[in-house]
């Protein structure tokens, strides 16, 4: 008995947990040197002061009522683990602790007794992990926005090469386009000047046989022949400097005060020259006499729209050009009773140097509609058409009226 009361005294007295028997009415009635030594009372007795006295001043009272409510009905429980405890040392300063608390009964009466453990490291390397862990969330938001910012950046930089390899492809294509262009232009060209100047020479040459009278009416024949080439040169010469200036940007529109019925027929006398036998332009026009348009732009519309009504239908077939005038808008209607246009062919009508399939052996470059298509955009309006096979075709043009 002597033996194990000795081994019990040692362990109080070495133990690394500071140890507090209270009594039922709070009081200290022991305690081991690690208790002393953690409340810094290595000196000072506390046997017979109350628990409260190793309490923090700012839970004392409220501290009072707790323990007199547990020694009503001890059990043991632990405290300091879902909450911050500090207890109070002999010169007033305070420490983070976790507390076991276990009753007993003795033949002297009730007790509890109080294990005590100082937390003040544990606490900083809480802090320190908490410190860290912030860091590491701080650490990990900064590279989180740098991945951002360098896939934003790269993002941009794809962004970058892909329109560079867009510009290179549009320039290629370009380039792919012009070059297609120029062998078209020089087969064009070369097909286009070929026949008329055959024809000019030809004429030319068979005009110096016919010397009598008598062949006046063969001369003025081919005399017709050598001016129908020449305006067919003209024409062809026209269309490749209007594809030019437009290529260069130097088409621009003016529009100046028009009489516009005096203008159509002017042109249609010019125009009535290219017409084959028993073919007329009959023109018909409504609304305001004095227009806002650009005449030379105007000119090359009409002209091209005209001349391909002509060059397109047969002998004795009719040209109709109906213009109506209102305060805002010009609208221009150019029917033919030509050859029409293939349903195949419609939607590449206004390309360059484009011809439909049944235009035969009927000459042309196949860049009026082109340039009519250009031109009616220049000047801020829009063209459009209806056409069948063997029926003819019927252009519409809409030009805006406005005054500068």
């Amino acid at each position: 008995m002597t033996r194990h009361i000795e081994m019990l005294d040692a362990l109080f007295k070495h133990a690394t947990e500071g140890i507090v028997v209270v009594n039922k009415a709070g009081t200290i009635v022991m305690l081991n040197p690690k208790a002393k030594e953690l409340f810094g009372y290595s000196d000072v007795d506390l046997i017979g002061r109350k628990i409260e006295t190793l309490i923090p001043q700012r839970f004392t009272k409220n501290h009072v009522q707790y323990r007199d409510n547990y020694l009503e009905a001890p059990r043991a429980r632990g405290m300091g683990h879902l909450m911050d405890l500090f207890a109070r040392k002999y010169d007033g300063s305070e420490f983070p602790v976790e507390v076991s608390l276990s009753p007993f009964k003795t033949s002297d009466g009730e007790f509890v007794v109080s294990f005590v453990i100082d937390i003040t490291e544990r606490k900083k390397q809480d802090t320190r992990i908490r410190e860290a862990n912030l860091e590491i969330q701080k650490l990990n938001a900064e590279l989180e926005e740098r991945v951002e910012q360098r896939t934003r950046e790269l993002a941009e930089a794809v962004k970058k090469v892909e329109e560079s390899q867009e510009e290179v492809i549009r320039a290629l294509k370009k380039e792919k386009e012009l070059n297609n262009m120029k062998s078209q232009f020089v087969t064009i060209a070369s097909h286009e000047f070929r026949t008329p100047l055959a024809t000019i020479l030809s004429s030319a040459s068979l005009i110096g046989r016919y010397v009598t009278t008598e062949d006046e009416e063969k001369r003025h024949k081919h005399v017709h022949r050598i001016k129908s080439a020449v305006n067919n040169l003209t024409e062809i010469l026209n269309d490749f400097l209007s594809i030019g200036k437009l290529e260069e940007g130097r088409i621009h529109s003016v529009p100046v005060q028009v009489d516009l019925p005096a203008f159509c027929k002017n042109l249609i006398d010019e125009i009535q020259g290219l017409c084959k036998e028993g073919q007329k332009i009959h023109f018909v026009y409504s609304g305001a006499t004095e227009v806002w348009l650009d005449k030379q732009l105007l000119k090359n519309i009409l002209f091209n729209l005209l001349s391909n009504g002509i060059k397109y239908s047969d002998n004795g077939k009719q040209i109709f050009l109906t213009i109506n005038a209102d305060p805002e808008t010009v609208h221009l209607e150019v029917r033919d009773q030509g050859i029409g246009i293939p349903a195949a062919d419609q939607v590449n009508v206004f390309d360059r140097f484009f011809r439909a399939h049944n235009a035969g052996n009927t000459q042309g470059t196949g860049l009026g509609l082109n340039i009519v298509n250009n031109y009616v955009d220049i000047m801020g309006g829009s063209v459009s058409f209806i056409s069948e096979v063997g029926k003819g075709s019927t252009f519409f043009v809409e030009l805006p009226n406005v005054l500068p």
